[in-house]
């Protein structure tokens, strides 16, 4: 919406405790515009800001997982034969990607509806 549609002004006094808690919660949330923050908070009237972090790390280890099987799916058609320890890594790596995506879900799960 453009600043020119908005013609009401809302004005209010906050104590000073208070002003440092909206601006805690505005960092915590990673917002810089105070106008925008109160906006939506007096509209909606919460803001969940998730840290995609650790997604985009298991994203990383599956596209890692999916380069290395296809050198091993590439190499056993060329060869006729794969090695057990290739297999092994593999799984490792499959194994790790399983207890992150375990973590992240029960964290995900701790955010109220």
């Amino acid at each position: 919406m453009k600043n020119g549609c908005r013609t009401v002004r809302v004005h209010m006094l906050l104590s000073e405790k208070e002003a440092q808690t909206i601006h805690k919660r505005m960092s915590e949330c990673g917002i810089t515009n105070q106008s925008a923050y109160l906006r939506k908070m007096g509209i909606d009237g919460y803001i969940i800001h998730v840290d995609m972090s650790d997604i985009r790390s298991l994203t990383k280890l599956l596209g890692i997982c999916s380069k290395n099987l296809n050198q091993y799916v590439r190499r056993a058609n060329e060869t006729g034969s794969i090695y057990e320890t290739d297999i092994e890594d593999l799984r490792e790596r499959l194994r790790e990607i399983q207890a992150d995506v375990k973590t992240i879900l029960k964290e995900y799960e701790k955010i109220p509806n």
